[in-house]
């Protein structure tokens, strides 16, 4: 018998094991949702919902019907009014653009310093590599509170007080933003890739323009995610350090609680539109993100 003949059976022995194998574990089957999986996976989005809709009711409603018993638990038919009352008593024309305006910017660098941090801790030997990332990890132990007053004092000292980039300075970038990109570029950025980088002879400015950002582009999607929403909600130091003549949209929705009896349908009502803008951030990017998510996880 020839060595052809023989390894055509063993082949086929072992295909046929393998098709076993894979049919024992569902390996290579495409897996299907139940109704279990769509009831559990339905209760969990109403209950995310569940704010949102409510501060859309409540905006919705007047004052006096809100502090009824029971609450309303579908839409009135003042919303448009409790918006237009809100835009005009917080003057969220001018905390928009501004919002916008220190979102974006703290967004930008922090997604760009972090991925180069990141980089530096995750591939790049230098001295003290260690000590200076466990530095940056531990100031994330410290609470943003203590920070104020020096943080409040050094900007008067420069004459920055009331201006944006008293709130933008601080935020350039994250000890989180630097940690949380050295993770992903452990695991996602091969060091032959540089290497052969190296090799073609491209310097430092090109192998991040051309290896570690395509690499990274799944994280800092996430990352600018992330610090675009916090930056937006962000109320302690914006309170602090600006007034209602300059304001971000937490300051000057803030006005919208004072007085004597605060109307709490406009309050809603200026939620409302200061939740918006994240809204449709999310709708217009999220495919990209959770595509870019899933994009890095199929990598790692």
């Amino acid at each position: 018998m020839t060595t052809s003949e023989t390894t055509a059976p063993t082949a086929a022995k072992t295909r046929a094991a393998g098709a076993r194998r894979r049919r024992a574990t569902g390996a290579g089957r495409q897996l299907h949702a139940g109704p279990a999986t769509y009831a559990v996976l339905t209760v969990f989005a109403l209950v995310s919902l569940a704010p949102l809709v409510w501060t859309a009711i409540a905006a919705s409603r007047t004052d006096r019907r809100l502090a009824q018993t029971p609450p309303p638990l579908w839409f009135g038919g003042n919303l448009f009014k409790n918006l237009e009352a809100a835009w005009d008593q917080a003057g969220l024309g001018t905390a928009m653009l501004n919002s916008v305006v220190v979102a974006g910017t703290i967004t930008v660098s922090t997604v760009l310093f972090s991925t180069l941090a990141g980089f530096a801790f995750a591939k790049l030997r230098f001295r003290f590599s260690g000590l200076l990332l466990l530095l940056t990890v531990g100031t994330m132990m410290i609470p943003p509170q203590l920070a104020v007053v020096p943080l409040y004092l050094w900007m008067s000292d420069l004459g920055w007080s009331n201006q944006l980039q008293t709130v933008v300075l601080p935020s350039l970038v994250t000890a989180f933003g630097t940690f949380f990109m050295r993770q992903y570029l452990v695991q996602a950025l091969p060091g032959e890739l540089i290497e052969a980088a190296r090799v073609d002879g491209a310097n430092s400015l090109r192998v991040v323009w051309h290896v570690v950002f395509p690499a990274a582009r799944p994280a800092m999607a996430v990352l600018g995610l992330l610090t675009f929403v916090f930056a937006w909600n962000d109320f302690l130091w914006p309170i602090i350090a600006l007034n209602q003549q300059n304001p971000t949209v937490q300051v000057a929705l803030n006005s919208l609680g004072t007085g004597y009896v605060p109307d709490q349908a406009v309050i809603m009502a200026g939620a409302l539109l200061g939740t918006l803008p994240l809204l449709v951030a999310f709708l217009l990017f999220g495919k990209q993100i959770v595509g870019g998510i899933m994009q890095g996880a199929i990598k790692g």
